[in-house]
């Protein structure tokens, strides 16, 4: 299946290095090579770079795979690094052929973040924050008339930062007992027709409240920039202004309205959904019938406050159930209608099945294609690199379970794919001869079954390894049974 996936990709429209080599010098190898290496790693949790040099010796499926290339691991390490972008593009072509088979509606979209954490450790993030607290200490010391500062340590403390090899990894919540960890915000946008997921992000943000509007619009372009009607997602994404956005673009979002509580005296005073507001005057109705007007705008939030007068509210008889203060405030946000009308459409049946559509692709990424949710590149590049790869391999492995194998090579290799050219074929992945090498049975990968052993004839070997020492191919099983019972017999 990786096979037929990746033969028909454009690698040099997608932005791969090397995907056409260059006539003088020594060629790399093909980027297209190293692309299937990596979705095998990940489709059998083995993501590291050394790991996956080790396979493409000992592991039968690799081997017939790259047709026994053995790329080192710093080969594999360096594709990664360089290639986030392209291996993004080659995600959006795995949902673009998803759209094209009916696997992605786009009716629903649901949206869900989480954390993976992230390869500092805690203790050199605390001693990067640490070592920022101080700096800034010292500018704010610069502006006494006598500063007393130490050069050397402020030296030491910039140097310190300047070493630090992941500066944007930041403590996050890693969810209900399990504490603050270093970690990357991982973003997803999944379509509730098969539950694949149509495009991600890996963010520095440690909540989801500005999320929405940006995952609704990746999502939206991801489907061909069509009307997206319904987008859910928890309440962790409720922000006005993101809900306003969300209208401007023509998309219905489904979130629950995280809604203020009045946390001033013993919990049981008014909050503001007793207070209804009148769009015509722009002013509340407070429960005793008095009128709260508006006072001003907080830009930083936004939100607007808006308070009665206080010879009103000495004379109110709910007074003591209201407020504790001389005078009733209430802020309402700049965009409280958009949040409102988003409240209503989150109904109880939205939310089950945004449930059921986005949990669901995080627990495989977790824990069926990571192992362990932590990443092995550092860096905010590193983590996207790793999501992006992740993505593809659940895609992959989600359609192969909805469609099944064989009819999922079929649809794969409907198209026609462009041949290499001859400068690529020097690196002599472009050799192969499949119906020469041994296909091995794993269905995630190939749609292939033992017959093809047995059918399959002695390979002469390669030009390029003419001449040299290497090992010979397996024999067919068709031989290797014959060659069995034959010293079977003669005992």
């Amino acid at each position: 299946m990786i096979e037929a996936f990746v033969g028909r990709l454009d690698f040099h429209k997608l932005g791969f290095v090397r995907s056409e080599a260059a006539e003088t010098g020594r060629p790399g190898y093909d980027p297209r090579d190293l692309l299937k290496l990596c979705l095998y790693g990940y489709l059998q949790q083995v993501r590291s770079s050394r790991r996956l040099e080790a396979e493409c010796r000992r592991n039968v499926e690799v081997i017939w795979l790259l047709g026994r290339l053995a790329p080192d691991y710093k080969s594999i390490a360096e594709f990664r690094r360089l290639h986030r972008e392209a291996v993004t593009e080659a995600g959006a072509e795995l949902v673009g052929f998803a759209r094209s088979v009916g696997l992605v509606r786009g009716a629903w979209v649901a949206i869900d973040g989480s954390k993976f954490q992230a390869v500092a450790s805690a203790r050199s993030v605390a001693e990067r924050e640490a070592v920022k607290r101080y700096l800034d200490a010292v500018e704010a010391g610069d502006a006494e008339d006598e500063p007393v500062i130490d050069s050397s340590a402020v030296a030491a403390a910039l140097k310190k930062l300047k070493k630090d090899a992941e500066p944007e990894a930041g403590f996050m919540r890693m969810g209900q007992g399990h504490g603050s960890h270093p970690a990357y915000n991982v973003q997803t946008a999944v379509d509730a027709e098969h539950a694949l997921i149509v495009t991600h992000e890996v963010t520095v943000e440690k909540s989801d409240n500005r999320s929405l509007e940006p995952m609704a619009r990746a999502a939206q372009k991801a489907l061909g920039d069509p009307p997206l009607p319904n987008v859910a997602a928890d309440t962790g994404y409720s922000n006005g202004a993101q809900a306003a956005a969300c209208e401007a673009r023509g998309i219905a979002a489904h979130v629950p309205a995280l809604r203020g509580f009045n946390n001033r005296g013993d919990g049981t005073l008014f909050d503001r959904t007793r207070f209804s507001y009148d769009a015509a005057s722009d002013t509340l109705r407070c429960p005793g019938e008095q009128t709260l007007t508006r006072r001003g705008v907080q830009t930083d939030k936004p939100r607007v406050l808006y308070a009665a007068p206080r010879e009103s509210c000495s004379a109110c008889a709910l007074k003591s159930r209201c407020t504790t203060a001389a005078q009733r405030s209430v802020y309402l946000h700049l965009h409280e209608a958009a949040p409102a009308r988003m409240h209503e459409r989150a109904t109880a049946a939205v939310m089950r099945l945004r449930r059921c559509t986005v949990e669901h692709p995080f627990a495989t990424l977790k824990y069926r294609i990571f192992g362990h949710p932590r990443f092995l590149l550092r860096g905010l590049a590193g983590a996207r690199i790793e999501i992006g790869l992740a993505t593809m391999a659940y895609n992959l492995k989600r359609m192969i379970n909805v469609l099944g194998g064989a009819k999922l090579a079929v649809m794969l290799e409907t198209r026609p794919t462009k041949a290499r050219n001859s400068a690529c074929r020097r690196t002599g992945s472009a050799l192969k001869d499949k119906n020469a090498l041994p296909a091995p049975t794993s269905e995630i990968c190939f749609v292939t079954d033992w017959r093809a052993w047995g059918e399959s004839a002695e390979p002469a070997v390669p030009a390029r390894l003419s001449g040299r020492k290497t090992p010979g191919f397996f024999p067919s099983i068709k031989n290797l049974a014959a060659s069995i019972s034959s010293f079977l017999t003669d005992s």
